[in-house]
């Protein structure tokens, strides 16, 4: 059975999210500081463009080689099931991350489980399609 055009487009933002942002985990984790520093900043910047461009691209490919986008009903249930599931997650991350906020100095804590849980959050809605659509809900 192969992939259809929503499928291919989530395995890409998938392992696109997950290469560019452990890239930028590893670049600044241990931190140096307790504040966010602008060399960091850059960095985040930096990789946002870099994770929009494989986006672009990886699109651009996947487009010219399956022209079948069409959606029905059963991929918008399966988005709504993904978000459903990411909402837990980032919620949870805001929670701790507003504890960190309070229980550390600095703003590099609270702002990095900021950024993780949401790339996290992210991770889950997209494992959670990859998975309703393999499972055929």
């Amino acid at each position: 059975m192969g992939l259809s055009f929503q499928e291919k487009s989530l395995w890409l933002q998938f392992v696109g999210l997950i290469a560019v942002f452990s890239l930028y985990f590893f670049s600044v984790l241990p931190a140096e500081t307790a504040t966010v520093m602008p060399h960091q900043i850059g960095l985040f910047v930096g990789m946002v463009v870099l994770l929009v461009m494989i986006m672009v691209a990886g699109h651009i490919l996947i487009a010219i080689i399956d022209r079948r986008n069409e959606t029905d009903e059963r991929d918008q249930l399966i988005e709504l099931k993904g978000e459903r599931n990411s909402s837990y997650v980032l919620a949870t991350g805001v929670f701790l991350a507003l504890c960190a906020a309070v229980l550390t100095e600095g703003n590099f804590v609270f702002t990095h489980l900021l950024l993780g849980f949401w790339v996290l959050a992210q991770l889950v809605e997209i494992g959670s399609q990859l998975y309703f659509y393999r499972r055929g809900v």
